[in-house]
């Protein structure tokens, strides 16, 4: 294996992309969101090259997110690495979206943050056994973003409401449940997989040929409370109407979302609200307006500390209360940038 952070092969027909920071659970850094985008370029104009494959290196995750440790520190110290990754990181997910060909994602263990904005936009997800999916975002002081505001209103009933706000992990029975992924195929038989599709065959065919049933789980066991509940018009109409439920699931829903920041958790509930009325790329515009404004601002620090830096756990969010939060301030995350408006 190459020492480069992002590997691009051709294998006959196809083009294979390996995500290549296994210890850093192939952590998106700007470096490589730049260098996917280029080749998915070139690609888009090969003739020779008739799919994409993306997978990540390592055993334990396709990817993890973006590389939050890096993009603390930039923003703490003022450089402007971590908008022009968050900038750069947008325009890839967007290319992945309106890719002209099939692009295969192979997502096992870890899909988190960056790796699923570099992998559920694709024409074809497939999850493996080991598959762990989750949008965490607001516990660390962001919102769902990498086209979040897009697919998550997309997800049928009030899923997506319910992923966003609360960062639930989705093992693949319900990957499947929710559109995350559109196949299973066990881990063992992705290299057939590759050297089908790299010999020509139609994707569709293949991952008909190769897909196995997943039984619905987690998800179809609550999807009518999720449905009532993440239907309401406010997250404190959702805690509300949690708190009115009474049972186990119910409670260790409303005691997660309260542990999570309020600021991101409003932002986060406003997205998917707007982004069930948007396009792709306006959706993509919208959450670059949201996260310059997150980043100038305090919770994504103290989020990131407490779950990264210090591991402490502790976040001090500022506001600490949902009550708090200045509905003013939520306004102003979605205003437009003038010039530094993301251009895709």
């Amino acid at each position: 294996m190459s020492d480069s952070e992002i590997i691009f092969e051709k294998r006959g027909v196809a083009g294979l992309i390996t995500l290549n920071r296994p210890k850093a659970l192939n952590a998106l850094t700007q470096d490589m969101v730049v260098a996917g985008k280029e080749q998915l370029d070139a690609w888009a104009r090969d003739d020779a090259i008739q799919c994409v494959i993306i997978r990540g290196e390592g055993e334990r995750a396709f990817c993890a997110g973006g590389d939050i440790r890096a993009l603390y520190e930039s923003g703490k110290a003022g450089s402007p690495y971590a908008l022009d990754f968050y900038r750069d990181e947008y325009r890839l997910d967007a290319a992945i979206k309106h890719f002209p060909k099939p692009y295969i994602a192979l997502m096992h263990g870890i899909v988190m943050g960056g790796g699923v904005g570099v992998s559920v936009h694709g024409s074809h997800r497939v999850a493996s056994e080991t598959t762990v999916f989750a949008m965490p975002e607001t516990g660390i002081g962001l919102f769902p973003d990498v086209g979040g505001s897009y697919f998550l209103p997309r997800c049928p009933g009030a899923l997506g409401m319910y992923l966003a706000l609360t960062g639930a992990r989705l093992k693949t029975a319900d990957t499947l449940y929710a559109g995350i992924v559109t196949h299973f195929v066990p881990g063992a038989e992705w290299d057939a997989l590759i050297a089908r599709l790299a010999d020509g065959e139609a994707p569709d065919a293949v991952l008909d040929a190769m897909k196995q049933d997943a039984p619905n789980t987690y998800l179809a066991d609550h999807r009518a409370a999720i449905d009532r509940v993440f239907a309401k018009d406010s997250v404190e109409g959702i805690l509300a109407a949690l708190d009115a439920e009474h049972t186990d699931w119910s409670r260790d829903t409303a005691k997660t979302i309260r542990t999570k920041s309020p600021t991101a958790t409003k932002l986060a509930f406003r997205q998917v609200r707007e982004g069930a009325a948007l396009s792709f790329d306006d959706c993509m515009k919208m959450e670059f307006r949201m996260v310059n404004r997150v980043v100038a601002g305090h919770d994504f620090y103290e989020g990131v500390r407490a779950t990264i830096i210090d591991k402490d756990g502790a976040p001090n969010w500022k506001p600490a209360k949902l009550e708090e939060v200045n509905d003013a301030e939520i306004d102003a995350c979605f205003a437009p940038l003038g010039k530094d408006e993301l251009v895709l």
